[in-house]
């Protein structure tokens, strides 16, 4: 494919060449890092925003995301979508779940949803989900929205793509001991309690909150106080201040995340979950975090270029994978270990290198 009427395309804000880019870096075809070099160049001057939707599967992160659409092109921002879905055993791609469930949104010419496959990424998206999403934020969008495909614990890579980071949960996502769990719970600056109209919402709401208060030194800050038998209110004032009390908001991290009751089904809550989203940017931008963030990822997407090109460098010089085929039987018959073979590329490498 010629790469020049795709570079021309994507100045012109051409969806068609947005696409056919976006193909040429999901499939890593010759010359698409001058793809993404020309997007690079491209980056930070709009004020786009991304905000990463991760959560369990069923959670509804896809009818919230699509709500998310409506609430942005009410206020005329053009939208771009990354849906990440399970990767397909028969054909390698996508099996299009997440781009079905927002096909209503697909029509608008203000709205552009690409969906990618996992292709055995383990961390909830895509392993060059961060790339299109520079893509699509040099095409020119103000709010990309990235969709995990919903592996529960594991989805830790959307917080170093996206700016802030909503998890959905549902009453059904488990019992107090997986909600304090490490992980995904951790990475979220937003919690977003979806179906909460059903039973359980309120105990759920209460457990986040709870954990919340535990990593900030105050639990119990944001439970009800409940009544003495003098029916006299129990509250902060009926005790004497511990040494462990301690303000419910770091110094140094001021950002409290908020939970946030939602029925996506039937929009509501999203107002005040976009409202979250803004007030956390804020936050960002004057905290000095947004360019801090943006930094570190320049850092590991660049470290991430040149693992990528050191793998094909070895992959050409060393030709890694012919020594392993002529090494097999002796791997699988135990003569050779694994260490052994891979000392023996790397020197062919270092013999080739000193030539």
């Amino acid at each position: 494919m010629a790469i020049d009427p795709v570079l021309e395309g994507l100045e012109r804000r051409d969806p068609a060449a947005l696409a056919r880019a976006i193909s040429l870096v999901e499939n890593q075809r010759d010359e698409y890092e001058r793809v993404l070099a020309h997007a690079h160049a491209r980056l930070g001057r709009g004020g786009t925003r991304r905000v990463g939707i991760t959560g369990p599967p069923g959670a509804g992160k896809s009818t919230l995301t699509e709500r998310l659409i409506q609430h942005y092109r009410g206020q005329e921002l053009r939208v771009g979508v990354i849906a990440v879905d399970p990767t397909s055993a028969f054909t390698g791609g996508a099996l299009l779940g997440d781009r079905i469930r927002m096909e209503s949104a697909s029509h608008d010419p203000g709205v552009f949803i690409r969906s990618m496959a996992t292709r055995g990424a383990h961390g909830g998206l895509a392993t060059t989900t961060e790339e299109v999403a520079d893509l699509l934020e040099a095409f020119g969008f103000d709010r990309i929205l990235i969709e995990t495909v919903g592996v529960g614990q594991t989805e830790l890579d959307v917080a170093r793509t996206a700016e802030t980071t909503v998890l959905v949960l549902v009453p059904e996502s488990g019992d107090g001991i997986q909600t304090l769990k490490a992980g995904v719970m951790e990475i979220a600056d937003v919690y977003a309690i979806n179906k909460s109209d059903r039973p359980g919402a309120d105990k759920l709401r209460t457990e986040v909150e709870v954990m919340l208060g535990i990593r900030r030194g105050n639990a119990f800050r944001h439970v009800s106080p409940h009544h003495r038998s003098d029916s006299r209110t129990v509250g902060p004032s009926d005790r004497k201040p511990l040494p462990s009390d301690r303000p419910a908001v770091r110094p140094s991290d001021p950002w409290e995340p908020p939970v946030i009751a939602t029925i996506a089904s039937r929009g509501e809550g999203v107002a005040e979950l976009t409202h979250a989203l803004d007030r956390h940017h804020r936050h960002l931008q004057t905290s000095g975090r947004l360019a801090a963030r943006r930094r570190e990822r320049l850092v590991q997407r660049t470290r991430a270029a040149l693992e990528r090109g050191m793998r094909q460098w070895i992959a050409a010089t060393a030709q890694a994978e012919e020594l392993l085929a002529r090494r097999l039987d002796d791997l699988v018959d135990g003569r050779r270990s694994p260490y052994d073979v891979a000392a023996e590329i790397l020197d062919q490498m270092k013999t080739g290198a000193g030539r």
